[in-house]
């Protein structure tokens, strides 16, 4: 199975390098981000970031789950992305 796949690739290499070489270049383009680091920092970054942000309320006191201030501490932290 190899030995026809080798053989297939270097057939295809000598006939048509342009195309070998851009498909190479595509899979290569789909296959890499997976495995790079940027990949898990956006993923936490991403699943940190609230998706709705809070509209400005005018606090009565009777509205518990309404911060005091709209940059007091809510959610996940991010202290991971202070210390890379």
């Amino acid at each position: 199975m190899a030995e026809r796949l080798a053989a297939f690739l270097k057939d295809a290499w000598a006939k048509e390098p342009v195309l070998v070489a851009s498909f190479t270049i595509g899979g290569l383009a789909v296959i890499l981000p997976i495995f790079s680091p940027f990949t898990k920092y956006a993923t936490m970054n991403n699943q940190a970031t609230p998706y709705n942000y809070p509209v400005p309320v005018r606090d009565d006191g009777n509205m518990p789950d309404v911060p005091s201030h709209p940059q007091d501490t809510q959610g996940p932290s991010l202290e991971w992305l202070k210390k890379l």
